[in-house]
């Protein structure tokens, strides 16, 4: 079926959390929503609501690219393009592989950075389009054991940055989203992560004080729900001038005002109050 006279959104990432509560507000916006993960199943959901579900792991190009292909032959492109796929990788400086470090920039950097090259010759063919970046509070931020992560965020934003120069005189916007702690399961991940890589040695004590501050804050019903996130996505594609970015979710505009207006020594404190 050819839907090109449907409006289009691409949400990665969707198969929970964040993701998957951002593309039913877009199927409730009237978008025809294709949704990308690497597990078709757990989407299954947002199938029978109408959305088109792609498998696509974001840190293979021939799937970025089969899965671009199939929404340029259904629907020319897309209208809004989310790009929200990512995960945590949290441990030791000194104790990741730098295999593991070029992984986490593959999924959280390099893989929306592709899937944007891909999709927008077609925005720029129509003269419009929303490019969403989901970062995270952590792209202003910083926390203990979090430096490869922290590292990928605060490059999608300066990306997204530059990029919104880039396209905006072909009437392309760019948007950044900032969440803060949200209620999904990327606590329970990076925890998990942390302790099987420094189980022993000099980062022991630290990674395990570390994460059992993430599993005191995660899934304990203390986070935002991951729909806040998705209103604000969707107020923001909605929106004739969106603003460049928003912050959005519990601590994040606390945290991130704090950072920049009480300087490194005052955050380095509260982050370590935190152990």
């Amino acid at each position: 079926m050819n839907s090109k006279s449907q409006p289009a959104a691409l949400v990665t990432g969707a198969s929970s959390g964040m993701g998957k509560s951002i593309a039913k507000r877009l199927i409730a916006d009237g978008y025809l929503v294709y949704v990308a993960a690497r597990s078709i199943d757990k989407m299954t959901d947002l199938a029978q609501l109408g959305a088109v579900p792609l498998a696509m792991d974001i840190s293979r190009d021939a799937d970025i690219a089969a899965a671009v292909a199939t929404i340029t032959e259904r629907s020319g492109g897309v209208d809004v393009l989310v790009n929200n796929a990512g995960y945590g990788l949290y441990g030791p400086v000194e104790e990741i592989a730098l295999d593991e470090a070029r992984y986490q920039f593959e999924v959280n950097v390099f893989g929306p950075a592709r899937l944007t090259q891909l999709l927008l010759p077609a925005m720029r063919a129509r003269g419009k389009g929303t490019i969403v970046n989901i970062t995270s509070m952590g792209g202003k931020i910083y926390t203990v054991l979090g430096a490869w992560y922290h590292a990928t965020k605060h490059a999608l934003e300066g990306w997204s940055d530059s990029l919104r120069l880039e396209v905006e005189p072909f009437g392309i916007r760019v948007v950044v989203i900032e969440p803060g702690l949200i209620e999904t399961g990327f606590g329970a991940a990076a925890s998990h992560g942390l302790l099987e890589r420094s189980v022993n040695g000099a980062y022991a004590k630290l990674s395990q004080s570390v994460a059992a501050s993430m599993e005191r804050s995660y899934g304990r019903g203390q986070g935002t729900d991951p729909k806040v996130i998705a209103d604000v996505v969707g107020d923001a594609v909605k929106s004739a001038r969106p603003k460049t970015r928003y912050a959005a979710g519990k601590y994040a505009k606390l945290m991130i005002w704090v950072r920049k207006w009480l300087g490194d020594r005052v955050f380095d404190r509260l982050i370590k109050s935190q152990m």
